[in-house]
């Protein structure tokens, strides 16, 4: 299990006031001295935090694991296979979202995804992972489709408004990680974890491989320091291995 920090909100500060700082790619660099085993970025449509210019500088200098969240666009195609980063991770994306709202339709993709996207990506060592939920039909769809992982969406878990409908989510994820494992699947999980909800996930749902986490960790960054932030999102997950 290791921690991957996605830096796209530390982009969303630089754009704030259209400055050069704070440079995501530099924030990517405290990161993987303080612990993190990769960095992970969204390069949206609109660009409205992380730049082109920034996912070739993050290639140049991220030393360990590189995962760039994409839309399946022709463009981002393009582009992911040109960076060639360890592993793409597809994301439903809408303009109006804030955040990636939920998982991938799997049913609506499949077809699109088998003709189109997989094969893009044929000639090239570039991992494939699936943002989805913990769904069983959308699991199986994924392996179906020979997917390398999926990265299952902790958002529901995490925004759950009582202690009943979190535990009815932990099992959902548990459920969805083990079939996902049995599949010959690597299990991701990220979307909205924190300090305080990290540590029930990663003691109850097994097989995981790469945690995300972003906004919790830049937020919590801001009053204890980057480096020290990581240590303790890293400190977590290590104490669960």
């Amino acid at each position: 299990m290791q921690l991957l920090v996605n830096i796209d909100h530390v982009a969303t500060l630089r754009n704030a006031r259209g400055e050069g700082y704070p440079d995501p790619v530099e924030a990517a660099k405290i990161c993987e001295e303080a612990g993190a085993s990769g960095i992970v970025f969204h390069l949206r449509k609109d660009r409205r935090h992380i730049q082109t210019e920034d996912v070739y500088r993050l290639k140049e200098t991220v030393k360990g694991d590189l995962d760039f969240e994409m839309a399946a666009t022709d463009e981002m195609l393009r582009i992911s296979k040109d960076v060639d980063p360890e592993l793409v991770t597809l994301v439903p994306e809408s303009r109006e979202e804030l955040t990636t709202e939920g998982g991938l339709d799997m049913e609506t993709v499949f077809e699109d995804f088998r003709d189109r996207v997989f094969p893009a990506y044929a000639d090239t060592d570039i991992g494939i992972s699936l943002f989805i939920d913990p769904n069983q039909k959308d699991i199986e769809l994924a392996a179906e489709l020979g997917s390398d992982a999926i990265e299952l969406h902790t958002g529901t878990y995490a925004n759950a408004p009582n202690e009943t409908d979190k535990q009815n989510e932990l099992k959902r994820l548990r459920d969805g990680a083990k079939l996902a494992h049995k599949l010959g699947m690597k299990v991701n999980a990220g979307h909205g974890l924190n300090l305080d909800n990290l540590q029930p996930l990663v003691e109850t749902v097994p097989h995981l491989n790469d945690i995300s986490i972003g906004h919790a960790l830049v937020s919590s960054a801001l009053f204890d320091g980057l480096d020290e932030t990581v240590k303790r999102f890293v400190l977590i997950m290590n104490n669960a291995n």
